[in-house]
C-alpha cells in the first residue's frame, strides 16, 4: 500500500501510495481532473446513476463483443473515476486504469471489489508496461485533453497484442465550435484555481440550467443555441432525476472550462492517426463525439 517501486535498470524510484504506484508528479496539467473526479467519484458511474449511460457510450466507440470479454486483458487510459473501468469489470475482464491525475485514486476507492481491477498513475506518453502485453486499450474523452494529441494516440497501439482493439474518441472540430461559449471562456477559466471555478460554477448552474432549457425547447434551432451557454444541459438526453441532471451539469461545466488543454479534430485527422499506427479494420466516424477504432495486425 504504502512504498517504492525501484527499477533496477536505471535507478529511477517512483512511490507506491494508497496502493498506486505514481509515475508521475501528484501535480500536474491534468490536476483539475482529479479535483473534479475526487469530489464527483460515483456521479457517472451506472451502479450510481441507475441508467447503462457508461456501458452504451463504452460499446457504441468500441464496437466489441463484450460478452467475451471474460479474463481479457483491457487498458484504460485516461480512467477517470472508472465510469468505463466498471463496466469491462462486469464483463469479466482484467482492467488496468491509467490516468495522469490522482483521479486514480477515486477509480481505486469505486472498484475495489473487483479482483481485476488495479490502478496507475501514469502519462500516456510513458506508459510503464511491456509493449504489445494488453489484449484491447480504449481511451475515451482524453485525448484532446493532452498537449500533444497525435503522439498519445500513437502510444495506444503500442501496448495490443496482435489482433487486438484499439478505440478512441475525442472532440470534433467543426465550424460551430466558434459558437459555443466554451471556447469564448476558457482562456480565463483554465488559468482560475479549481476550487473557485468549482464555487462559481455551483452558484451558476442553478440560474443557466432553466435558461438553457427555455433556450432548447426554441423550434428548430434551440438545441444548437443552447450551446452559447455554458453549462451542461442533459435535460431529455439521459433519464435522469432532477438531483442528477443538477449534479451532471455542474461536474461537465466544470470539465468544459478547467482543463488546460483542449484539441479538437478531424475525422481525416484520425484516420491518418490510425493508418499511420499500423492499424487495420479502421472506422472513423461521428457519434456525439468523434470516434476511431481498428485492430492492430502488423
Amino acid at each position: 500500500m504504502e512504498g517504492d517501486l525501484d527499477c533496477e535498470r536505471c535507478g529511477t524510484s517512483f512511490h507506491i501510495r494508497n496502493g498506486i504506484p505514481r509515475f508521475v508528479p501528484v501535480e500536474n496539467y491534468a490536476s483539475n481532473f482529479g479535483f473534479q473526479w475526487n469530489r464527483f467519484r460515483r456521479t457517472q458511474l451506472d451502479s450510481h446513476s441507475g441508467e447503462p449511460i457508461s456501458r452504451e457510450r463504452l460499446q457504441a466507440s468500441t464496437g466489441w463483443d463484450w460478452s467475451a470479454m471474460k479474463g481479457k486483458r483491457i487498458l484504460d487510459v485516461g480512467c477517470g473515476s472508472g465510469r468505463f473501468a466498471e463496466v469491462a469489470l462486469q464483463a469479466g475482464a482484467r482492467v488496468v486504469g491509467v490516468d495522469y491525475s490522482t483521479a486514480v485514486d477515486a477509480a481505486l476507492d469505486n472498484l475495489r471489489a473487483y479482483s481485476g481491477f488495479e490502478a496507475v498513475q501514469a502519462s500516456v506518453y510513458e506508459l510503464p508496461f511491456w509493449p504489445h502485453s494488453i489484449d484491447y486499450v480504449y481511451c475515451l474523452r482524453v485525448l484532446q485533453h493532452t498537449p500533444d494529441p497525435a503522439k498519445a494516440f500513437s502510444a495506444l497501439p503500442e501496448q495490443v497484442v496482435v489482433g487486438g482493439g484499439v478505440a478512441v474518441d475525442i472532440y470534433p472540430r467543426l465550424w460551430r465550435n466558434l459558437l459555443w461559449s466554451k471556447y469564448w471562456l476558457r482562456p480565463l477559466t483554465k488559468r482560475m484555481p479549481a476550487s473557485v471555478l468549482m464555487r462559481l460554477i455551483e452558484r451558476a448552474v442553478p440560474y443557466l440550467l432553466p435558461l438553457s432549457r427555455a433556450v432548447s425547447a426554441v423550434p428548430r434551432v434551440g438545441k444548437r443555441l443552447k450551446y452559447a451557454l455554458p453549462v451542461a444541459n442533459y435535460d431529455g438526453v439521459y433519464d435522469l432525476s432532477e438531483e442528477q441532471i443538477n449534479e451532471w451539469a455542474i461536474l461537465d461545466t466544470f470539465d468544459m472550462l478547467s482543463p488546460e488543454h483542449d484539441h479538437p479534430q478531424s475525422s481525416e485527422t484520425l484516420l491518418h492517426w490510425c493508418r499511420a499506427a499500423g492499424l487495420s479494420d479502421i472506422e472513423v466516424f461521428r457519434r456525439g463525439h468523434l470516434i476511431a477504432r481498428g485492430v492492430l495486425r502488423q
